[in-house]
């Protein structure tokens, strides 16, 4: 039988750290840890991202991860602090799962994505 994707973002949610918003943003002031935004191009226009964002769409991640792919991207570093956001963390979740699974061991992902972050009146690129 088939699962649906509410399932699979609760399976991947119960197998990563999901970290509020104060967290998040106190281990981007703290540096050392690379926050990657997983949303669309046009998502981020729009919305606006987190400062300091590296931009990598989620359909680029594994691509962009792994280190032996032409892809890899410097900023993706297996044995590196990656936070992973998207607009509201389901995105976030099934993609900390598959970091895990190409050997990334300090990886997690904001919960309730961007739209957490801006209720609780953080700072982006830019306000609508």
């Amino acid at each position: 039988m088939s699962e649906s994707v509410k399932a699979l973002i609760a399976q991947a949610r119960a197998q990563i750290d999901n970290l509020p918003v104060d967290e998040v943003a106190k281990a981007v002031e703290t540096g050392g840890v690379t926050l990657v935004d997983l949303r669309e191009p046009g998502e981020v226009e729009k919305e606006g991202t987190i400062p300091g964002a590296v931009l990598a769409p989620r359909g680029m991640l594994e691509f962009y991860a792994d280190p032996s792919s032409p892809y890899h991207r410097a900023e993706f570093d297996p044995a590196g602090t990656v936070i992973l956001f998207c607009a509201s963390g389901g995105r976030s979740a099934l993609a900390a799962r598959t970091l895990q699974s190409l050997g990334y061991q300090d990886v997690a992902h904001l919960d309730g994505g961007l739209k957490a972050w801006k209720d609780a009146g953080r700072p982006t690129t830019h306000e609508n």
